[in-house]
């Protein structure tokens, strides 16, 4: 593996080799496996680099091993690395490092680059304000093509991206997008207010970030325009911050949906007291809430002393409400996140998960009669397929539900979803059984 080799480099002090590997390797690359060493490495490392690539390696850290890099530079070194990144990575950093290493990255800029990223840090924590470079290229909508691409080369170096250009009235206000291609291939004498494509997708900078990053996916995008609420340019959220914000909630709900916090960092590399801290929450309060469980089996301790056979069927409902819960909420879940439905959807997904867990039921039902009988007695399996038919499609409803409830509450449906849902189901599925035992057992 490369990482392998890297730190063979590291322990050999191979210095000469190690400077031609680095030159031979892409930014995103050598930060992959950067993370992946110490300190003391990452800061060797890092000394090798030439000046342009030490910048585009930096922007590709985590924040928390930018800041590592940043606590073993110098005075100069750091001013010039924290100038040099784009304001929308550098507002990310000073999101995430204590708030003294931000102030000495604040500190450590040009009264330009500080103005645009206090502006950035003015908008709403998780809105899109503070992921788009407002490094863009306007082009004014009387203007031709010709000056147009005149405009391009005196500005484009500045910008983030020249790929999709905004088109602008006096005031500053969005009308239309042109991308580069279509500027290139136009004739000279067309004015940027004709050549515009009116008809565009757009965020205000007060959008959540993540609800941006999916509306570009949707819409097939490399840049999004982000506006002010008069419809003012403020700047883009471009193609790689979109897919960094995508990456990050679709792990955040990975880890949710399982019971754990999401990892600032690689996994490898996390202490097994952060692991353990990170799990133990959930895991205390689902303990918590599986007493339901021990207080059904209590209250129906009766039943249970009269027909001591119901126990060997608890492991079977239990276990199937549950994964049939984890099922229907993973499914809801994952559709949320696409935005394939929404909270006003809940009496369709209600209906929908009712009828799949019905015939789940069916199916697990007309399996567990043949089980029950051969275990125990028919009377009993009747029980056993009853109780398999009701809590399947229960535990469908609830695990469809619930998740569309907290989403309409606010709450992130990943917190809802699977270990809760089945602990849930666990309690509600056995006071299912028990009642039908004493309906068809009589007892």
């Amino acid at each position: 593996m490369v990482s392998d080799e890297l730190i063979d480099m590291l322990k050999q002090q191979d210095l000469p080799y190690l400077k031609e590997w680095l030159s031979a390797q892409q930014p995103h690359a050598i930060a992959d496996e950067l993370a992946r060493v110490d300190s003391a490495g990452m800061a060797l490392v890092f000394r090798l680099l030439d000046k342009g690539k030490a910048l585009a390696v930096f922007e590709e850290l985590d924040p928390a091993d930018q800041q590592e890099i940043l606590a073993g530079l110098r005075d100069r070194a750091f001013r010039e690395l924290v100038e040099g990144m784009d304001p929308d990575d550098r507002a990310r950093l000073i999101d995430e490092v204590p708030a003294k290493v931000a102030k000495r990255v604040l500190a450590g800029l040009s009264p330009h680059e500080r103005q645009m990223t206090a502006a950035l840090l003015g908008y709403p924590e998780d809105s899109v304000g503070r992921r788009m470079t407002p490094q863009v290229v306007a082009l004014h909508r009387t203007l031709t093509v010709a000056d147009a691409l005149d405009v391009v080369r005196t500005k484009g170096a500045a910008a983030e991206t020249v790929y999709t250009l905004a088109v602008v009235d006096d005031g500053r206000r969005l009308i239309g997008v042109a991308s580069l291609r279509d500027l290139v291939t136009a004739p000279t004498d067309h004015l940027m207010g004709d050549l515009a494509e009116t008809d565009y997708v757009s965020a205000r900078a007060t959008d959540d970030a993540e609800y941006a990053a999916r509306l570009m996916r949707d819409a097939n995008l490399l840049d999004l325009p982000i506006v002010d609420s008069e419809d003012r340019l403020l700047g883009l959220l471009t193609i790689d911050d979109a897919v960094e914000l995508i990456e990050a909630a679709d792990t955040e709900d990975a880890y949710r949906q399982s019971g754990s916090e999401p990892l600032a960092g690689l996994y490898l590399l996390a202490t097994i007291r952060i692991l353990a801290t990170r799990r133990a929450p959930w895991l205390m309060l689902l303990f918590i809430a599986a007493i339901m469980t021990i207080n059904v089996l209590d209250f129906f301790e009766d039943n249970l002393a009269e027909v001591t056979a119901l126990a060997l069927f608890i492991p079977m409902i239990t276990g199937t409400g549950g994964n049939t819960g984890s099922q229907s909420a993973t499914s809801v879940v994952r559709a949320l996140a696409l935005g394939d439905i929404r909270p006003r959807d809940l009496p369709i997904v209600l209906w929908r998960e009712a009828r799949v867990g019905a015939l789940l039921g069916v199916l697990l039902a007309i399996v567990g009669i043949g089980i029950g009988t051969f275990f125990a007695d028919f009377q009993l399996a009747m029980v056993v397929a009853v109780s398999l038919l009701m809590v399947c499609t229960w535990a469908a409803i609830v695990g469809g539900c619930m998740p569309l409830l907290a989403k309409k509450l606010g709450i992130d449906p990943a917190v809802v979803s699977a270990p809760m849902v089945a602990t849930l189901v666990d309690a509600t599925g056995l006071i299912i059984y028990f009642l039908t035992a004493r309906i068809i057992l009589g007892i």
